[in-house]
């Protein structure tokens, strides 16, 4: 790790400690040339491959910014959102895989909204998959009433 103060390469770690339950390590170092203390923060890597193969880091503000659409209008709260948020990333982050395709990422979208509000379900499953007539509606809604009986 460079030093931000002197760009030398050499650090000593003087404490660590764990943040996000967790997911981020915070390390206090220490430059060996200069002397001066600074912090880092690490976290495991996530990346999201989209359709056209391009990968981007993942991002939780995305995956809010999509299910709010879906609970345009309905009783949900940001609090609510920034839980389903992080419950999608937890999930995919067990999956252990550094790389996961955007599609796994909508279908880990899906049980929570379910949980969340059935109407946004069903808004967020009609358009991520893709549903072509009211027969796949009525199956999705069929669906929904089976799981409450």
């Amino acid at each position: 790790m460079r030093c931000p103060f002197c760009r030398n390469q050499d650090s000593r770690v003087i404490d660590s400690r764990n943040l996000d339950d967790g997911a981020t390590i915070r390390r206090r170092r220490s430059c060996q040339e200069c002397g001066k203390r600074f912090t880092t923060l690490e976290t495991a890597s996530l990346s999201v491959v989209k359709r056209s193969g391009v990968a981007e880091p993942f991002d939780r503000s995305k995956v809010i910014s999509g299910a709010r659409k879906a609970c345009q209008g309905r009783p949900v709260s940001d609090d609510d959102l920034a839980l389903l948020a992080q419950e999608v990333e937890e999930t995919i982050r067990a999956t252990g895989a550094a790389e996961v395709e955007a599609h796994e990422v909508g279908l880990a979208i899906l049980e929570p909204l379910k949980r969340l509000d059935k109407v946004a379900y069903l808004r967020f499953a009609s358009v991520y998959q893709g549903f072509d007539s009211l027969e796949d509606f009525e199956a999705a809604i069929q669906d929904l009433r089976s799981d409450q009986g």
